[in-house]
């Protein structure tokens, strides 16, 4: 599905250049669980956001599914994201001024479906992270679970082929995380491709192989034993 090779990220300015990213080299496979792990600072968040074509490597090769995404234009790439992708974040950005049902729904306005197929694709996600009851409710009236539950359900409305998470679990207790691990788990099962950044080795376990980085660099990555 994926191949990285020799991604190099730069961020300069007018006295300083940091390097994000590192010669990485990085193939994922259709239907792989990888988890992505390293301390603060070390490059996690830039590969994810290279992955989601959010952020354009310095140099090297990005190909999706055989296709070379890295020079391609930012109208292609918003083409791209949109239908392939699903995004989770630690602190879940949901609109505040819309319902949950009209977070989940908003990217498949953007994809122009008509309304009677938005609305059932809606249900059905809702219903599938279990907060279908809250559908009416706004994001400050649902506890963090629920929300990234919420967040979860938006992310993969549009049954996107690969979803990137960023410490979907971060700002939840034991409970709650675990339930997002386990609908993470569950979406795998069922074929989703799921790249994860995470501090936990215990959610990272949960993974089918872990890419551990450093530096920039990814400095080992294995596969988990079945």
């Amino acid at each position: 599905m994926i191949i990285l090779a020799d991604i190099n990220r730069l961020f300069r300015s007018d006295e300083v250049e940091t390097t994000a990213l590192r010669s990485i080299d990085l193939q994922i496979e259709e239907g792989e669980f990888v988890a992505i792990m390293g301390p603060s600072g070390c490059g996690k968040s830039t590969l994810l956001n290279t992955l989601g074509m959010i952020d354009r490597p310095t140099s090297g090769r990005y190909l999706f599914r055989d296709q070379e995404v890295t020079d391609l234009p930012e109208a292609a790439l918003a083409r791209m994201r949109r239908d392939n992708l699903g995004f989770v974040f630690q602190s879940f950005n949901l609109i505040d001024e819309l319902t949950i049902a009209e977070n989940v729904e908003l990217g498949l306005v953007y994809r122009r479906w008509a309304g009677k197929d938005r609305r059932a694709r809606v249900e059905a996600a809702l219903d599938r992270v279990g907060v279908a009851h809250r559908a009416r409710h706004y994001p400050h009236q649902l506890s963090g679970g629920q929300q990234q539950r919420a967040a979860i359900a938006r992310a993969i409305v549009g049954q996107p082929s690969l979803i990137l998470a960023d410490e979907p679990t971060g700002n939840l207790d034991s409970e709650n995380g675990e339930q997002v691990m386990e609908i993470l788990k569950s979406l795998n099962r069922e074929g989703a491709t799921i790249v994860m950044v995470t501090h936990s080795p215990a959610h990272a376990d949960i993974a089918k192989r872990v890419v551990n980085m450093l530096d920039g660099r990814i400095i080992v990555s294995a596969r988990r034993a079945a």
